[in-house]
């Protein structure tokens, strides 16, 4: 076999137009639009819905949580994808929320997980079904959970068991992205305590957390270096410390995202002073939205060897001449 020689770096004498694929690629993209599928997990009355239409600045999905002091909890019954279409700019994204049911809010949790991970699993068997379709459609419509925010209840001590299993079993099928909700309910010290905890409880337990947790080890040029950097700042924030709010607040003149508080005080969700608000909503929309959607086919890449390997199996057992 002939050995495969290194591409020669040759000179061309006049403009081609090849420089346009990057717009020719850009123009084709933002005619089809992007999709993205985030799934919310975490006990009712953590601030899910809230919180995540704060990210978009929408009102995606309607509160679970109490309107009146004295009311119940209106508690998530079933997974209940819900679909926007949102624009901002030109980009037009197709946004999928899952809500998930009441994630610890029954007196016996043992089986709370199994309808999530049951929701994320039969997602990647039907992208897999229509992969394997003998007329397979030009782009397979991505119902595939590409980001679950794990809302962990702000109760200062650490991890409920419940939580360290949800996020190990979730963790090796999908991209888990934890948060601190409510985060204003805890002192700065108290905060950045919890927070030591969580982190350690998760390196303990070897929980390994978007992002990150498939990276393969080979040399890095200038960009990956770059990329690793800001990947390494946005391990150390998590799990970001939030605050939602889709109320806007008058201080210092000037409207905010916010609520003022029963002492008087002020929360402002944008402010970092605040909360880490802003940290996460950049890391989800402005720098790791696509990598969270790639990422999540290396998942279902990972789900698809299983299923094929389980089949060829299956088929070799079944024409077994012993059979």
């Amino acid at each position: 076999m002939a050995a495969v020689q290194e591409p020669k770096k040759t000179p061309i004498g006049g403009y081609v137009g090849f420089d346009t694929i990057p717009t020719q690629i850009e123009r084709k993209l933002l005619r089809r639009g992007f999709a993205f599928n985030v799934m919310l997990v975490g006990a009712t009355g953590l601030g899910k819905s809230t919180l995540l239409n704060t990210l978009f600045a929408a009102h995606l999905i309607d509160s679970k949580g109490r309107f009146k002091v004295n009311e119940p909890p209106r508690q998530t019954t079933e997974i209940a994808p819900v679909t926007h279409h949102i624009e901002e700019n030109g980009v037009r994204l197709k946004l999928t929320v899952i809500d998930t049911p009441g994630y610890a809010d029954l007196m016996n949790n043992e089986h709370c997980l199994d309808p999530i991970l049951k929701y994320i699993k039969d997602q990647y068997a039907h992208f897999l079904r229509k992969e394997l379709t003998a007329a397979r459609e030009r782009y397979i419509t991505d119902t595939r959970v590409h980001c679950v925010l794990f809302f962990i209840n702000p109760s200062g001590q650490s991890l409920k068991p419940l939580d360290i299993v949800a996020l190990r079993q979730l963790a090796d099928i999908c991209n888990v992205v934890p948060v601190i909700a409510k985060a204003d309910s805890l002192t700065l010290d108290e905060r950045a305590a919890f927070k030591a905890r969580i982190k350690e409880e998760i390196e303990y337990h070897g929980i390994k957390l978007y992002p990150g947790q498939l990276q393969v080890p080979e040399p890095l040029d200038e960009y990956d270096l770059q990329e690793q950097a800001l990947t390494d700042a946005i391990r150390a924030r998590i799990p970001f410390a939030v605050v939602g709010s889709e109320r806007t607040i008058v201080v210092g003149g000037q409207p905010v995202r916010g609520r003022r508080t029963k002492w008087g005080g002020v929360i402002e969700v944008d402010n970092e002073d605040h909360c880490e608000f802003t940290h996460l909503r950049n890391f989800l929309t402005r720098t790791h939205l696509q990598d969270l959607i790639e990422t999540t086919a290396l998942h279902y890449e990972a789900f698809r060897t299983r299923q094929l390997l389980a089949l060829k199996e299956n088929r070799d057992s079944n024409t077994s001449p012993n059979k």
